[in-house]
């Protein structure tokens, strides 16, 4: 029988997100947060609250952690961790790949069937087409517990090594603070130049970024060489014109130095060349 029963640890932004698609779905939820009261409407749309770690984990066929960091987990866990034995926990907190894997050597000791995870979306996202969420562990566990907490966002296995769903979620989440780097930049040089911003990001970054974005993900890797038709030497030419035009604007430093990495890559390149 699939497991329909999901207790959830954690009521933040993104607990409370994660619980509300899953109820939307039909599931019966119940959650548990360290300061009672949190669940909000969650309750009224048939959520149900408990006061103790071991009262959800009994009242779920399935735990998902949703907490703040690792040390959290581990402390709400705890006092708990034999009513875990032969059950099944999923991580949705984020970590590191070392904290994943040491949380999951704890977890076998007990006995407990484990999945870390990692959330690719945005509490307003969870739920929607757009939201994915990152799985490691066995897979025979992602294959059964996959279809459960799929109304949350589409689910991705990335691999038997448990710590793979904290490196791609770390993976992910650095590109996207790239682009927001990137476009935080630009919008404060075309402001400090007495630009239109508000034009300027509808008419010109984020048509260029949407193109451009494909383009930069599949040109990505780890090599120090960089292809010809780049014209590395161009491109640093190019990175130190725009560093000058940055502080000839006043954009604080400490903003460009998306393009200080560029400019390294581009250099280390031409002497790899």
């Amino acid at each position: 029988m699939r497991q329909e029963r999901i207790s959830i640890l954690g009521m933040g932004a993104m607990g409370r997100a994660l619980a509300g698609a899953l109820l939307e779905a039909g599931r019966d939820v119940t959650v548990w947060n360290r300061t009672p009261g949190k669940a909000g409407d969650l309750l009224a749309r048939g959520a149900r609250e408990v006061r103790s770690v071991e009262e959800a984990i009994e009242a779920g066929d399935l735990t998902v952690a949703c907490l703040l960091d690792d040390a959290s987990v581990r402390e709400a866990l705890a006092p708990a961790i034999r009513k875990l034995a032969g059950r099944t926990l999923v991580n949705l907190t984020s970590g590191s790949p070392r904290q994943a894997r040491e949380l999951a050597g704890w977890l076998e000791e007990y006995g407990v069937r484990f999945l870390a995870g990692g959330i690719m979306a945005v509490p307003p996202t969870v739920g929607t087409d757009g939201a994915f969420i990152l799985y490691s562990g066995t897979r025979d566990l992602f294959d059964r517990v996959a279809p459960v907490l799929g109304p949350i966002g589409r689910p991705h296995w990335a691999g038997e090594d448990p710590g793979f769903a904290a490196l791609y979620d770390v993976g992910g989440l650095s590109g996207m603070y790239g682009i927001g780097a990137g476009a935080s930049h630009a919008v404060a040089l075309v402001h400090a130049e007495g630009g239109d911003v508000e034009a300027f990001k509808r008419e010109v970054l984020q048509p260029w970024m949407e193109q451009m974005l494909p383009i930069m993900v599949a040109g990505s890797d780890v090599s120090e060489s960089v292809p010809d038709e780049y014209n590395p030497a161009m491109q640093a030419t190019g990175l130190e014109t725009m560093l000058s035009v940055s502080e000839e604007a006043g954009v604080p430093d400490e903003q460009a130095g998306h393009l200080r990495t560029s400019l390294w890559e581009m250099r280390r390149g031409v002497a790899a060349g």
